[in-house]
C-alpha cells in the first residue's frame, strides 16, 4: 500500500465527470516520466518483498475468536517507539540491529490488517538472500510487541469467518453501513482513512449495484444439495441495492459476499524487482507472466469464506469480483449505449499485455479480445513510445479513476505522478510494470503480485527467494516462457480447483530455450544433454503453429521437471534455478541454507508436502465438531486459528498434520 493523500474525495457522479480531465493528466505525467527515464541504464538490481498479516484476538480458553479493528493504535505504537524511529521523528528507522534492517510498517484496506516491508530493497547478493527469513521473524516479532497480549499477526489469507452471523470484530459494529451497504460486514471494517470507504462507495455506484462474489460451496457427505447461503437476508429494504439478492445475486450452491472487504480484505506475498533499464524490466513482465497461475496453485492457502468450506483453494478470482465495476453494459449483459466498450475482465485480473521488444514475441501469443484507447495509444506513439507500450498503456486507461481528490484538481504537477497512478494502481492485474517515481532515483520495476500468503516466515521467505532466482535464471539463460495469453487466463481459473497443484494440468511452454546446437548444462549433470541457454544467441522469431510450442503439464512437471514418460521433455523450473546456481559458484554453506527452501517448493510440487489450502481443508474436516455439513463452526475456527498460531510460532506438538504441511522439523545444514 502506497502513500495515502489526504483531500476531500468526489463522490461517483462527480469523479465521473472529471474523469476524462484526470486520464489526460495521467497521459501527460506518464510521458513526463517517459522521456526521462526511458534510457535509464545500469540501475541496481535489487527487490523487496511484502508481507500482509491479519491481526486477530485469540485467547486460548475463550471460544471466540474475533479480528482486531486496532490497525491504527498499533501503526501509533509503533511510529511512537524509539528504538524504530529515526532522530529526526518517528520515521522507521533505516540503521542495521543485529544485521537485519529494521522493517516499515503500513496501512492496509481493513483495519485488521498490517502490511510489513523491509527497511530498505535486497540486494542481489546470496547474503541477503538468507537474510530475508530472519528479516521476516523480525518484522512478526515488532509487530506482535506493539500489540495487545491476546492480539497475534497471522499470515492467513482471509479470516475464516469474515461476515458469518454474530461478533467476527472487536470492537463490534452492525452490517449494512452506507458506504460498504453490506449486509455481511460494517463499513467500520475498513480502513477508515477517506480513500477506501470512497473507492468501494464509487465502485459500487459506478457498477449500479453492490458487487457479487459467490464462491462454489464445498459439497461434503451432509452438505444440504441444493444448498443455499443460509446467511443471506432477502427481508430488507433500507437501501435500493438490498433488492440486489432478490434479483438473483445469490444463487443456489454459491457462498455469497457482496463487499469490496471480502476480496480487499485478504493478504498476499508479493515480490518487486528493480530492472537495470527499461528492457530488461519489458523482458521480465513478459517472461514472469505464465508462471502467475502456476505460482497461485503452489501457495493455495484460502479454501474458507464466510464461515464455510469452498470449493475452490485460491482467492484470486474473489478479489477481482470484490473490486469489479463494470456496468451492465461493459459486461455484455446490455447493448452499448452509455459506455464506451465491452470489457472483458474486471480490474483485478490477469495481465492482457505483453511488452517486451523481445523478437521471439509472435502476435499469436497476444490477447486477440484486447480492448484499448485509441485516442491514448496514438497520444503516447505521438510522443514517441513504441506500439507495444503504447498498448499497455492505452489498456489501463480503459478504466476510470475511481477515486478523485477535489485538490489534485487544480494545477498539473509535472513533479507528481498522482494523475497516472490513479489509474495505474487501481489496474490490479498479476504483473505490474512500474515506471519509476518523476523525482527519485528508483527504476524501472516489475511487480509479481498473485501469490497467497503463507502460514510460516519460512515458506514466504522460500517463495520469495525462489521467485528472485528464477528471474535471475530467465535474465541470465535467456528463457522463453511465452505462451497465449488466453492460455494463462485458463491456467488462472484451473489454479483455484481444489488442489490444482496435483490433481490438474496447466499450459506451459515446452522448450524455454533458445535453439542452437546443444551444449551440457552443468558439471553436476542437471539437465544435462539439454542446450545451455547461457552460451547461445537469441534465435528469430519463431515460425509454425503456436499450438506445438506449449502443453498440458502438471504444476511437479513444470517445476520438477519431465519423467521418462512424458513427450514434453520440459526440464523443469527448480533444475533451471539449481543450474543458475551452479553458475554463480555458490558456496556449500549458503547453498545447503537455499536447498530447504528448494526442497519445500519441490515437494509440494510432487506432493509430499500439502498446500496450506489442503493442510486447512483436512484440519477442518478432521474436528471432532465438523458434522460434515461444510460448515466451520466458531469451535473449529478458534482451533484452527490457535493451530495457526502455534506453528508460526514454532510449536507443532499436537497440531494435526504438520508434517504432511511442512516436513519434520530439521535443520539441514546442520547447525
Amino acid at each position: 500500500m502506497g502513500l495515502l493523500a489526504l483531500g476531500t474525495p468526489l463522490d461517483w457522479p462527480e469523479a465521473q465527470k472529471n474523469a476524462n480531465h484526470v486520464r489526460e493528466w495521467g497521459i501527460k505525467q506518464l510521458l513526463n516520466i517517459w522521456n526521462k527515464a526511458k534510457g535509464k541504464e545500469k540501475d541496481a538490481l535489487l527487490w523487496g518483498d511484502e508481507i500482509e498479516y491479519l491481526v486477530v484476538n485469540y485467547e486460548k480458553d475463550k471460544p471466540e475468536v474475533t479480528l482486531s479493528l486496532r490497525q491504527a493504535d498499533i501503526l501509533h505504537a509503533l511510529a511512537q517507539d524509539e528504538n524504530l524511529c529515526s532522530s529526526g521523528g518517528c520515521v522507521p528507522a533505516l540503521q542495521d540491529i543485529g544485521g537485519s534492517t529494521l522493517p516499515i510498517f503500513h496501512p492496509e484496506f481493513g483495519r485488521y490488517m498490517l502490511e510489513a516491508t523491509p527497511g530498505k530493497p535486497w540486494g542481489i547478493g546470496f547474503k541477503d538472500l538468507l537474510d530475508v527469513e530472519p528479516n521476516m521473524r523480525l518484522r512478526r516479532k515488532i509487530a506482535k510487541e506493539h500489540m495487545n497480549p491476546e492480539e497475534f499477526p497471522i499470515t492467513l489469507t482471509t479470516y475464516p469467518r469474515l461476515g458469518s452471523p454474530g461478533q467476527f470484530t472487536t470492537p463490534y459494529y452492525p452490517p449494512c453501513g452506507e458506504k460498504l451497504r453490506s449486509q455481511f460486514v460494517p463499513d467500520e471494517i475498513a480502513n477508515p482513512h477517506i480513500r477506501f470507504p470512497t473507492l468501494a462507495a464509487n465502485i459500487r455506484s459506478r457498477r449500479g449495484r453492490k458487487v457479487q462474489i459467490n464462491v462454489p460451496i464445498f459439497k461434503d457427505k451432509n452438505t444440504p444439495w441444493p444448498w443455499k447461503d443460509p446467511t443471506v437476508k432477502y427481508d430488507l429494504h433500507k437501501y435500493k441495492e438490498d433488492d440486489d439478492v432478490r434479483n438473483g445475486a445469490s444463487p443456489d450452491n454459491f457462498i455469497h459476499m457482496d463487499a469490496m472487504a471480502f476480496g480487499m480484505g485478504s493478504c498476499c506475498l508479493q515480490i518487486t524487482f528493480q530492472a537495470k533499464n527499461i528492457n530488461e524490466g519489458r523482458r521480465m513482465y513478459d517472461q514472469l507472466s505464465p508462471l502467475g497461475p502456476i505460482l497461485v496453485a503452489l501457495t493455495a492457502a484460502t479454501p474458507i469464506y464466510k464461515g464455510f468450506l469452498a470449493d475452490t483453494d485460491v482467492r484470486w478470482n474473489q478479489i477481482g469480483a470484490a473490486v469489479d465495476d463494470r456496468t451492465p453494459e461493459e459486461l455484455g449483459e446490455k447493448p452499448l449505449e452509455h459506455s464506451r466498450w465491452r470489457i472483458p475482465k474486471s480490474r483485478y485480473a490477469t495481465n492482457s499485455t505483453y511488452i517486451s521488444d523481445d523478437p521471439r514475441l509472435r502476435k499469436e501469443y497476444m490477447d486477440q479480445n484486447l480492448v484499448i484507447d485509441p485516442d491514448v495509444k496514438q497520444q503516447l506513439m505521438d510522443a514517441g513510445m513504441d506500439s507495444l507500450l503504447a498498448t499497455h498503456f492505452a489498456h489501463l486507461f480503459i478504466r476510470d479513476p475511481i477515486v478523485i481528490f477535489a485538490e489534485d484538481l487544480q494545477e498539473l504537477d509535472l513533479s507528481k505522478t498522482d494523475h497516472f497512478e490513479n489509474l495505474q494502481s487501481t489496474n490490479w492485474q498479476h504483473i505490474r510494470f512500474k515506471p519509476p517515481p518523476a523525482s527519485n532515483d528508483i527504476g524501472w520495476r516489475v511487480e509479481f503480485r498473485p501469490m497467497e500468503i503463507q502460514i510460516t516466515d519460512f515458506e514466504n521467505a522460500a517463495f520469495s527467494v525462489f521467485m528472485v532466482l528464477i528471474t535471475r535464471a530467465i535474465l541470465s539463460f535467456d528463457l522463453n516462457f511465452y505462451i497465449p495469453i488466453s492460455k494463462t487466463d485458463e491456467n488462472m481459473s484451473t489454479a483455484h480447483k481444489l488442489d490444482a497443484v496435483l490433481e490438474e494440468k496447466f499450459y506451459f511452454r515446452k522448450n524455454p530455450f533458445p535453439t542452437r546446437s546443444p551444449r551440457p548444462y552443468s558439471s553436476n549433470g542437471a539437465c544435462s544433454g539439454t542446450a545451455s541457454p547461457a552460451i547461445l544467441s537469441r534465435p528469430p522469431t519463431p515460425s509454425g503453429p503456436v499450438e506445438d510450442e506449449y502443453a498440458l503439464m502438471g504444476i511437479d512437471e513444470i517445476m520438477n521437471g519431465s519423467k521418462g514418460d512424458s513427450t514434453n521433455n520440459f526440464p523443469g523450473l527448480i533444475p533451471l534455478v539449481e543450474s543458475y546456481l551452479d553458475s554463480m559458484n555458490v558456496d556449500v554453506e549458503t547453498r545447503c541454507e537455499l536447498a530447504a527452501y528448494i526442497t519445500l517448493i519441490r515437494k509440494r510440487a510432487d506432493g509430499t508436502l500439502w498446500t496450506a489450502a489442503k493442510w486447512i481443508r483436512h484440519f477442518v474436516q478432521g474436528h471432532e465438531e465438523y458434522k460434515g455439513d461444510s460448515v466451520v463452526g466458531e469451535k473449529i475456527n478458534h482451533d484452527l486459528i490457535g493451530a495457526v498460531i502455534a506453528i508460526e510460532n514454532g510449536g507443532r506438538q499436537g497440531v494435526r498434520d504438520v508434517e504432511q504441511f511442512l516436513g519434520p522439523a530439521v535443520k539441514p545444514c546442520g547447525d
